[in-house]
């Protein structure tokens, strides 16, 4: 991201943050989708790794950009795995990303209103939480499984208001994902700034028409104008 497209902080008071892929290493997510959930799968039914992925992968892609995708009651009804119990097991590789710590902190001492918002399971995120600590660095947090639609779906943004009243002409939303972000500016907010690297052992993410940074804590730096 070039210096002009830094979000003017004097003009913002409301900071919407996702968790996995801004806040949260997505690592974790790949390895869990594409390794721990095919490996449980074949030990549970005797087939090999290989022959899950191929039987998994097309249920899995046929669910994306739908609550269900993300639901782990959803995923533990069709697989017939308890999902919530796997991540647990896994938890100890939930990571932060570099650099989002501090940018949560430096935006909390210049006086910003954080608010996750995430398509993430209740259940994931309480396990995330109690792995990282996030909701210590928010104001507020919510799971889009609340309000019956993801943050891909307009509906989403219509019902979050209610709950969560913010000025979108004055909020940034940060976001590793283009169609969340096309949705977030749909619903009027003025900033919107994708994540390139939402996973640290993955390639780079194109966002195409929104600005992006490579790390979230590169809004939040020395050069961002705010009081470090």
């Amino acid at each position: 991201m070039i210096r002009s497209d830094l979000p003017e902080w004097s003009a913002i008071d409301t900071v919407l943050l996702d968790l996995d892929g801004t806040l949260l290493d997505l690592a974790f997510d790949t390895r869990f989708w594409r390794h721990t959930i095919p490996a449980a799968w074949a030990r549970a039914r005797g087939v090999t790794v290989e022959a899950a992925r191929e039987h998994l992968t097309p249920r899995f892609r046929a669910r994306e950009g739908t609550l269900d995708w993300y639901s782990v009651d959803f995923w533990s009804r069709e697989l017939e795995l308890d999902v919530a119990a796997l991540k647990r097991a896994s938890m100890h590789e939930v990571r932060w990303l570099a650099g989002a710590q501090q940018c949560l902190a430096t935006l909390r001492r210049n006086g910003k209103r954080l608010v996750l918002f995430t398509n993430a399971h209740p259940d994931s995120l309480a396990i995330k939480d109690e792995r990282t600590g996030v909701s210590a660095y928010l104001d507020a947090m919510f799971s889009s499984h609340s309000f019956a639609w993801p943050k891909e779906d307009p509906r989403f943004w219509d019902s979050i208001r209610r709950t969560e009243p913010f000025d979108p002409g004055r909020t940034l939303f940060v976001d590793d994902s283009p169609a969340v972000l096309a949705a977030a500016r749909a619903a009027g907010i003025r900033w919107v700034i994708g994540v390139r690297h939402p996973d640290s052992h993955g390639t780079v993410r194109d966002h195409g028409p929104w600005p992006a940074v490579d790390r979230i804590g590169d809004l939040a730096g020395p050069d961002s104008g705010l009081d470090q």
